[in-house]
């Protein structure tokens, strides 16, 4: 008999501009709550709101490997070169259509609501997967604000987390002072 639960996998993507003890912590969190079977940290070569990154490519998915090598349900990926595109909205194709996985919670936290409309083909990555936003200190009132609240928000599930105190812009400006 075949199992009727459905098996959810949460994708979060990003610059992993460096991958921090902050993505772990909500990873651990939405894999417990939401009951995921996998998490893809998917590692974009550059976000599209941001002028450079600070490491490579290379080091960024090396670092993400690291920081995540005791958690067999966190995955490191870099899709850009197999989907040929760094939009959201290929990669959630990608998993709904290669990987045949219907079933997809997007993670992100509650900066990227801010502009979350500006994404390509926004409107249709809500409807295909469950929106996971995650807390973000000095974000959430612009978040819950917003024109994708607005429209979507019976398609979203908001985690309450404690606020994550690091951040990757904390990171690097650490290692550029040293």
């Amino acid at each position: 008999m075949a199992n009727i639960q459905k098996k959810y996998v949460g994708i979060l993507g990003g610059s992993f501009d460096p991958a921090h003890k902050g993505h772990l912590s909500i990873s651990k969190i939405a894999i417990k709550k939401l009951k995921l079977k996998k998490i893809y940290w998917v590692i974009t070569k550059k976000n599209p709101f941001k002028n450079k990154t600070f490491y490579s490519l290379n080091e960024r998915v090396k670092l993400a490997k690291q920081i995540s090598r005791t958690q067999r349900k966190i995955q490191t990926i870099h899709l850009e070169n197999i989907i040929k595109s760094s939009r959201t909205i290929d990669m959630i194709n990608y998993f709904i259509r290669k990987k045949n996985i219907k079933n997809l919670y997007f993670i992100i936290g509650s900066d990227n609501l801010i502009r979350f409309h500006k994404w390509k083909s926004w409107k249709k990555i809500v409807k295909l997967v469950k929106l996971i936003v995650f807390y973000r200190k000095g974000y959430d009132r612009k978040g819950m604000k917003s024109i994708v609240v607005k429209k979507f928000k019976n398609k979203i599930i908001f985690i309450k987390n404690k606020h994550i105190t690091i951040s990757s812009t904390q990171l690097k400006t650490k290692k550029n002072i040293k």
